[in-house]
């Protein structure tokens, strides 16, 4: 096979992992590629050049802007409102997100899933696609948005898609509930199976903030946070130590990348291999970043 010219594509993209990760996915595949970083402050002005590589990925703030030069995108990317991963064909554009997939792999490889009560903190990008991939995934689905004081509005919004795609889909018995975060921190004995952070919140340079306490931890089975600076945040750490299961945000990093892969050349990862990158790209964060991470 011909070298692969593939990039990742943001505005700032200075301290971007991809070249990182996906130097070692493509080693991994015997792949041969030329990874660039391309800051890209015009989408439209970059299609021309966009259109000569053969795939690439995408990052702030360019996940829906990229949206009217597709030729096509998947179900996921569409639900969403959402890409990161772009196919190239004879210089056609398809799009595609690995935010959503990327997650359940991440909790496949550490002996979870979606299939289960969620309760999701925040109502952002990565909110909505993991609420779509826990919709997608189960059916009759229950699923708990938290929202903070203002953005009431925008967590019902996405309750309300997410009621649309249920019975679009036929499903006659699902929950979707909105609670702000006194309502969570205040409720009595409602279990969930796995509580997900979306949020920044614990993010380095403010590594020792929680977004939840410890009497909500309690009530979950399992932790998931898609921060992934620092590897162990709080939350984590009181998940932890409260002997709940813990998935670490670095986790997803790696794969959604991988999950891209899939897309691009139908590849697929051993379960040691990505545990193995996990690992590294985290040392490797650490080393960029002075010890913060």
């Amino acid at each position: 096979m011909k070298p692969q010219k593939a990039a990742v594509i943001g505005h700032p993209i200075g301290h971007t992992m991809s070249p990182f990760i996906q130097k070692r996915l493509f080693e991994l595949s015997n792949i041969p590629m030329e990874y660039q970083v391309i800051d890209v402050p015009d989408i439209e002005q970059a299609l021309p050049a966009l259109r000569k590589l053969d795939c690439f990925n995408i990052t702030i703030p360019h996940k829906s802007g990229i949206i009217p030069y597709l030729e096509d995108m998947d179900e996921s990317a569409r639900l969403c409102g959402s890409v990161n991963t772009v196919k190239v064909t004879d210089g056609r554009l398809y799009g595609s997100t690995t935010d959503g997939p990327g997650a359940a792999v991440s909790l496949s490889i550490h002996g979870l899933d979606f299939r289960r009560r969620v309760l999701i903190l925040g109502n952002g990008g990565a909110a909505r696609a993991i609420a779509f991939q826990a919709a997608i995934q189960q059916r009759d689905f229950d699923i708990t948005i938290v929202h903070r004081d203002g953005s009431y509005d925008r967590a019902s919004a996405l309750a309300q898609e997410l009621a649309g795609f249920a019975r679009t889909r036929g499903d006659r018995k699902f929950l979707i509930t909105v609670m702000s975060y006194r309502e969570l921190e205040a409720e009595p004995d409602k279990n969930y199976g796995l509580l997900v952070n979306t949020t920044s919140v614990g993010m380095y340079p403010n590594p020792d903030a929680c977004p939840v306490s410890g009497k909500v931890v309690e009530r979950c089975e399992a932790v998931f946070d898609a921060v992934f600076n620092p590897g162990e945040t709080r939350l984590l750490k009181l998940a932890g130590e409260l002997h709940r299961k813990t998935v670490p945000g670095m986790g997803m990093l790696v794969c959604q990348a991988a999950y891209s892969h899939k897309i691009w050349y139908d590849t697929e990862f051993r379960n040691e291999d990505i545990l193995q990158l996990i690992a590294d790209a985290q040392t490797e964060l650490a080393v960029r970043f002075g010890g913060g991470a």
